[in-house]
Parts: C-alpha cells; sequence; structure tokens
C-alpha cells in the first residue's frame, strides 16, 4: 500500500464473465493474464487501512472500486474523460485483484457506498455501472426500447431503461431461463427471437416505426442485424456486447436511417457511479438479478452456474477466510 492507496477487507465478490473466460482459460486469457494473477474485479469490502495522503475515506466505510486504473497524465484524463484514457489497467487483468482476503487501490478508484446498499448488491456495481453507461448512453425518456441479450448486464441496462422513463422496454433472448430473470426484475416484454420476429413484436406493441434506442448487449451476429433492421429513422444504438467473430453488416441501413452506433467500455468515472447510486435510492432495485449467493470456497459451484447459462449474478461471501 502506497501513499495514495486505500486498503480494503473484501466482503462480497461477484463472478464477472470475464472471470469466467479466465477460469476456462481460453485464447484470449492465456494471452493475456500472467500466471498466478489474483484476478477478480467486482467487490465490496471495508477500508481497514489508507495512506498518508488519503484525507477523505474513513476506516470502516464500506466501499467498492472502479475496476480501471487510469494514467492520470494523458490527454483524456487530464480533460476528465478517465474512462477513455489509452493506458488503463484492469483490476483482476492486469493487476491484483479482489478474490482475495485484501485489496488494495488508488484513493481515486474508491467508491463509498451509501448507508443501506445491500452488500451483495454493492458487489456487483462494476457490472450496474456497464448497465446504467449502455442504458443511459442516449435519452430514453419516452422512447421505444430493444435489449438484445438477457444475461445480468442486459437485464441491469432493460431494468433502467424502464425506470429512466422509457415507453416499451423489449429483452430478446433465447434462453428460457434469462428470459423469466428478466421478467422477475420487471422487464414487461421478454421473448425468444427464435419463435418471434421483431416485426411481429412491435404489431403487438402497436408500435409504427421501430424503436428509438437500441441496447446490443449479446455480441451474436444475428442479434445485431436484426436490431438494425428494427430501429426507427434516426436511431441510436449504443454496443456493450463483444463478438467473438467480425459481424458484417449492411450499411446502407445505417446511412440511409441515419442510425448512431455508439460503442460503450465500462463506466463513465465516475458519473455512472453517482447515477447508479441515486438510482438505487429512487426505487430501482436489481437485487433480483443475484440467483445464487456462496461461499467462496464453493467457487467452483459458481463458476458452474455461470457456465450453465442458468444464472444470473454469483456473489461470493469472504466474511468467512479461515
Amino acid at each position: 500500500m502506497g501513499i495514495n492507496d486505500v486498503k480494503i477487507r473484501v466482503l462480497a465478490t461477484g463472478i464477472c464473465g470475464t472471470d469466467l473466460h479466465i477460469y476456462d482459460w481460453d485464447a484470449w486469457a492465456s494471452a493475456t493474464i500472467p500466471i498466478g494473477l489474483t484476478i477478480g474485479h467486482e467487490f465490496v469490502g471495508e477500508v481497514v487501512a489508507m495512506g498518508s495522503n488519503v484525507v477523505d475515506v474513513a476506516m470502516g466505510q464500506i466501499v467498492s472500486g472502479e475496476g480501471h486504473v487510469v494514467c492520470g497524465r494523458c490527454r483524456n484524463c487530464l480533460a476528465g474523460r478517465r474512462h477513455l484514457c489509452a493506458h488503463t489497467l484492469g483490476v483482476g487483468v492486469n493487476r491484483s485483484g479482489a478474490f482475495a482476503e485484501f485489496i488494495v487501490l488508488p484513493m481515486t478508484n474508491i467508491w463509498q457506498h451509501s448507508a443501506g446498499v445491500p452488500h451483495d448488491v454493492a458487489a456487483i456495481f462494476d457490472p450496474f455501472g456497464n448497465a446504467v453507461h449502455t442504458a443511459l448512453a442516449f435519452p430514453v425518456l419516452g422512447e421505444d426500447v430493444l435489449v438484445t441479450g438477457a444475461g445480468p448486464i442486459g437485464i441491469m441496462a432493460a431494468a433502467v431503461a424502464k425506470h429512466a422513463g422509457a415507453r416499451h422496454v423489449v429483452i430478446s433472448d433465447p434462453n428460457p431461463y434469462r428470459r423469466a430473470l428478466a421478467e422477475k426484475v420487471g422487464v414487461r416484454y421478454a421473448f425468444d427471437p427464435r419463435e418471434k420476429t421483431l416485426k411481429w413484436v412491435m404489431q403487438e406493441l402497436n408500435m409504427h416505426e421501430g424503436f428509438d434506442v437500441g441496447l446490443e448487449m449479446s455480441g451474436n451476429p444475428s442479434a445485431f442485424r436484426d436490431m438494425l433492421g428494427a430501429m426507427s429513422h434516426g436511431g441510436k444504438i449504443a454496443m456493450l456486447g463483444i463478438p467473438s467473430e467480425e459481424i458484417a453488416i449492411d450499411w446502407n441501413t445505417v446511412i440511409f436511417n441515419q442510425l448512431t452506433l455508439r460503442g460503450i467500455y465500462g463506466r463513465e468515472m465516475y458519473e455512472t457511479w453517482y447515477k447508479m447510486t441515486v438510482m438505487l435510492e429512487s426505487g430501482l432495485d436489481i437485487s433480483g438479478v443475484i440467483t445464487h449467493r456462496l461461499n467462496w470456497k464453493n467457487y467452483e459451484e459458481g463458476f458452474r452456474a455461470m457456465s450453465s447459462g442458468n444464472s444470473g449474478k454469483v456473489i461470493l461471501d469472504w466474511t468467512d477466510v479461515s
């Protein structure tokens, strides 16, 4: 721990899709992750020590950490656009992570939670932030929103869009477990794209001009192409899903329909974190997306649940490290 750092006792962590890639040791993980690195970046914990330069964090404070550690000196960092830092180091990817008794982070990466935020919800502020960043990339008040991919982040993004005033929020996914989970969290229209077309869905909802905002969370080429064809003229698409292959699209659709495509990565530091907190305070409930709560020693069961597709967020409890 340096003079600008905070030491945190980890209380709970979430298993991320990135962690699953590392656990499976796929081509990306084997080329990226140094052997012996402590992984994990979704967490909540208690401040137990701090460097001499840290003056605004209290001992015992319940905190989470922004998982992107930035350089602080590049053009974007100096302009306050830290989420665009080209020299970002990922917690649990490029530097030691949170699947441990303690984690040390720079004081600029610490988020102090408001009283009343449950620990398991605080543990998933990182992916919740991805959802908020994506869902609020464009104005959604009064708009019709299409979400492709009902993974945990897609479900949370749909819930955020509804909370922010969207008229219709539709989510598509072939997995019946994930569709049911989306409905549990309050998404009113979840459908199987193998059984219904978007044209059919729009007819059911009495929509005439297509979706105003698209949130592409799946990385699936077919889902993205279907979304492009269902957007209204001038529609806007925020893309968080990472494709496993190159995607060919009809660019005439984008050009002649004047669509806007925006890539999303991580969270805006720290505007997204602020919005997360105040939305929870104003009644947004994302706790339903958490489906498994396990002791950290049972991490293999947690990863199996993640791999099965029949899960939402998986929380590991680290309060007992004996």
